[in-house]
């Protein structure tokens, strides 16, 4: 199976399966001497574990990261760092009656179309168990993004009809997504408290329906140096958008005012430059990126995530032979995927800002040459 590895300089590769041994990831281009924070890397695994409140799937992993190679007394060596998450708490036999029966809105059909067989267990490769592995590599990510003063910030936007009212996204911070006032877990990741009442009502009541609900998911970047991205097809939002298309379930992505820029006209969608030291735009439509290049300005984007397929609710469809059939979805599904899904939106822009931070370096000019009567590029003759 190809299609493991993303990234060009920052390259991770991730294998396993939702109800095999477990998932692990290799990332190559780690630079060496980062101070590799286990703490971190286990918070960030926390917030997409399962079973972290009764809104998600009651799956219970302690998803304990083992770092594997490429750390050394504390720092990383310059080598791959691979990281494993060991699954378990799998209940495979909830879903042996799947074996033979293709799920509405899974990768049953298109995985046994494409390799003649499938591992039925959770989903297998398909499952966003997967994504585990990611947001291991993204905790590396954020750390080296942190040494320039880079943070990546997601929040849930909107669940349903339920839309939160944020004023300013570059200003939201990750103790407003994680807790309450009160100190208690924010367990659908909104910072608009009034807003995430009703999100929590909404997905409670689609849950005792049997039912799942779908959302938005909003991901800031701050502090993102100018002039990453790379002309024409590495574009630095040709790259953010594919990265989040690749997460199970996005179904859409947008970047700064997105499909917003529709009705609107030139002189109301372009963002006027204003004199500061660095330069500025007075709004930021462009979400941060300008020709496929950072500005400077913060990163906004948004991921439309669809309702969890796996449902309790009666559904027509046909077993792998073709016959029509019905089927009831056992065993521990989200009945929305946006709160754990939020860790895993911030790891891919976290990874895919590194890579292009790491191939913004190395395209760096090059100084005079001195001493040798060689001169550099763009000396002339």
């Amino acid at each position: 199976m190809s299609g493991n590895t993303f990234g060009t300089l920052f390259r991770v590769t991730t294998a396993g399966e939702s109800h095999g041994s477990g998932n692990v990831v290799i990332i190559d281009g780690v630079p060496a001497g980062l101070v590799l924070d286990l703490d971190h890397l286990r918070a960030e695994l926390r917030r997409r574990r399962p079973g972290q409140s009764r809104l998600v799937s009651q799956r219970m992993e302690e998803d304990e990261p083992e770092v594997l190679s490429g750390v050394f007394e504390g720092r990383t060596t310059g080598m791959p760092v691979a990281i494993l998450v060991r699954n378990r708490d799998a209940r495979s036999a909830d879903y042996d009656e799947l074996a033979n029966v293709w799920r509405p809105g899974h990768a049953d059909a298109t995985y046994a179309l494409k390799y003649g067989i499938r591992d039925h267990r959770g989903g297998g490769r398909a499952s966003a168990r997967e994504t585990v592995a990611r947001v291991a590599a993204g905790a590396v990510a954020k750390q080296l993004l942190a040494t320039f003063g880079c943070r990546v910030v997601g929040w849930v936007r909107q669940v349903g009809n339920v839309v939160a009212d944020i004023a300013d996204p570059a200003a939201v911070t990750l103790e407003q997504v994680e807790l309450r006032p009160d100190g208690s877990p924010n367990v659908v990741r909104c910072p608009d408290l009034t807003a995430a009442g009703a999100m929590v009502e909404l997905i409670e009541r689609v849950r005792r329906e049997q039912d799942s609900i779908g959302g938005v998911a909003e991901i800031v970047a701050t502090g993102v140096p100018p002039g990453l991205g790379e002309p024409v097809f590495d574009k630095l939002k040709a790259d953010l958008g594919r990265a989040l298309l690749t997460i199970p379930a996005v179904m859409g992505v947008e970047l700064g005012i997105g499909f917003g820029c529709a009705t609107l006209r030139g002189s109301e969608c372009n963002d006027a430059w204003v004199s500061t030291d660095p330069p500025r735009t007075a709004t930021n439509r462009h979400g941060g990126m300008l020709g496929g290049i950072s500005t400077g300005m913060p990163l906004l984007l948004r991921a439309a995530v669809k309702p969890a397929a796996s449902i309790a609710r009666e559904q027509a469809t046909v077993t792998r032979d073709g016959a029509p059939t019905t089927l009831c979805i056992k065993g521990r599904h989200d009945p929305c995927l946006l709160p754990r899904f939020v860790p895993v939106g911030e790891a891919m822009v976290a990874i895919v800002l590194v890579d292009h931070w790491l191939r913004a370096r190395a395209a760096a000019p090059l100084p005079p040459a001195r001493g040798s009567g060689v001169r550099g590029p763009g000396s002339g003759s």
